[in-house]
């Protein structure tokens, strides 16, 4: 059975290692702030000037003046830091980013990714994922494994406009866990009830994935 949103955030988390500042995108990424493991403990920041970002709020207990760049409500841990985007920025740029979890429409198996804009699509902006994909550490890709047609959106290369270069180093589906390397995706673990088999039609990138590959637990 696929991931849910949830679930992909999860495995995910497990990633984060202690003392990790980590930036979370917009969409299923918002949701690793959640599964935080215990005993690890990571700074998150979000690029519209908050470092210190807790889980989300409970219903009834929403500050609408505390928001993430996606402009959803959150929480804040003490020692928390509120600052212009422009300080934001600069600490993006300057790499003080450990890790950055973003959503993406594309990503291709030599990391290159599409994130920011569908050509003839109004958009907002393109927010930071161009200055984070340049400047962090370690990139990882939380996404469906398909678009709503079916089609694979990992890719030989990707169609739309890129938002960086061969910087993505993992990427977490739906189906699974994959690690981008010199050969294409590695699939380190599938979802749990997804066969090799459905990876293998449904991904149109390079893959290498063994037959006994293990199913992810949670």
């Amino acid at each position: 059975m696929a991931l849910s949103k949830e679930q992909i955030a999860r495995r995910i988390a497990r990633e984060l290692q202690d003392g990790y500042y980590v930036n979370l995108g917009i969409g299923i990424p918002t949701l690793v702030a959640n599964f935080i493991p215990e005993g690890i403990s990571v700074m998150l920041q979000s690029e519209n000037g908050l470092l210190g970002m807790g889980p989300f709020p409970f219903e009834g207990e929403e500050d609408a003046d505390l928001i993430n760049a996606g402009k959803q409500t959150v929480t804040t841990l003490p020692g928390s830091a509120i600052f212009d985007s422009a300080t934001s920025f600069g600490m993006i740029r300057a790499g003080k980013v450990d890790l950055t979890v973003l959503g993406a429409m594309e990503v291709a198996d030599n990391g290159d990714i599409a994130n920011w804009k569908i050509p003839g699509k109004l958009i907002k902006g393109m927010g930071g994922a161009m200055d984070l994909v340049a400047a962090a550490k370690n990139i990882i890709v939380a996404m469906q494994h398909t678009d709503k047609y079916g089609n694979s959106k990992l890719l030989p290369e990707c169609s739309l406009p890129l938002t960086g270069i061969a910087c993505v180093k993992k990427v977490v589906t739906d189906l699974g866990y994959f690690e981008v390397t010199p050969d294409g995706f590695h699939c380190v673990e599938r979802a749990p009830g997804v066969s090799v088999d459905e990876i293998k039609s449904k991904t149109a990138g390079r893959l290498v994935i063994a037959d006994d590959c293990p199913e992810m637990s949670f």
